[in-house]
């Protein structure tokens, strides 16, 4: 007998990375997914690649209607069994100097990273109590400890942490598990994306930051290239959302990656002031 039985789980931002990776996973075990995408080609090759159980529908966190129209739909298949799953795993990155990041884009990081989380999940909470699911929250490494470049990401991160606390405590009477997966480096488009709008971000920026920035740019870039090249496949990501999803008692917090459990026992050990210290030897920052 397959693991899912057929229970139902709808995961957002899965046209790519590690969305994608946890809707196919989760059809092999037997899940009846609905893969939340922004754009339908993107659903179609979703599609394509997995069964006839899995099927996608638009869903962009940002915007109210979209929810609605991808509740009704949700609630169209699954009927008074409810829905046992939501991943919430639609995000972007944005990076750069505090100072200098324009705050239209950190609203929106914000906006998708966090507000959007908390639309869906109250959308489809209903569905959920009604099958005594759960929720997995796709948090990161980062909401626990931030780099130089990385504040808005970041910020987004330790937000989620903060409502994963807070939503755990409050759905608990109905025996609603709530769980955030904390990944390091993982290799998926998105840091390919804010790479790109990094680049943008610092062509936008006037001389005068990028001179005084420059060295700190120069040393989270080298840094994060390495990262990207031991960075792990989102595979290994999914079968922790399964573990989420199916132990009798799941954790509260998944680490994933050996980067971020390095950094997880250096927030709990390291006094702030070591901890800066070994961050600026090894982005080589000036002070």
């Amino acid at each position: 007998m397959s693991i899912g039985m057929d229970r139902a789980v709808l995961i957002t931002g899965a046209s790519t990375g590690i969305g994608a990776a946890c809707a196919l996973h989760l059809d092999r075990l037997g899940f009846l997914v609905f893969a939340g995408v922004r754009k339908t080609q993107d659903g179609v090759a979703l599609q394509q690649r997995g069964s006839n159980r899995l099927s996608h529908l638009l869903l962009d966190v940002t915007d109210a209607d979209s929810i609605q129209k991808a509740k009704e739909f949700v609630e169209g298949k699954v009927g008074e069994a409810g829905l046992f799953g939501l991943i919430n795993n639609a995000g972007i990155a944005v990076v750069g100097p505090l100072e200098a990041v324009p705050i239209e884009d950190l609203r929106r990081q914000l906006e998708v990273n966090v507000i959007g989380q908390v639309a869906v999940t109250q959308a489809f909470l209903p569905l959920i109590r009604q099958a005594h699911g759960r929720i997995v929250n796709m948090g990161s490494i980062a909401g626990r400890s931030t780099m130089p470049l990385m504040g808005p990401y970041a910020a987004s991160k330790f937000a989620l942490e903060a409502i994963t606390d807070a939503l755990r405590l409050e759905v608990q009477q109905w025996d609603i598990h709530v769980t955030i997966v904390e990944p390091g480096a993982i290799a998926t488009p998105i840091w390919d994306k804010s790479g790109r709008d990094a680049a943008d971000l610092e062509a936008a920026t006037p001389a005068e930051l990028r001179t005084l920035y420059g060295d700190v740019i120069a040393g989270v870039r080298k840094v994060v290239g390495e990262a990207a090249e031991r960075a792990i496949s989102p595979d290994v990501v999914a079968k922790v959302v399964e573990q989420a999803l199916t132990a009798f008692r799941p954790k509260t917090r998944y680490l994933v990656g050996t980067d971020a459990k390095i950094r997880a026992l250096m927030v709990k050990f390291l006094p702030d002031r070591v901890s800066d210290r070994l961050l600026r030897w090894v982005l080589k920052l000036p002070h």
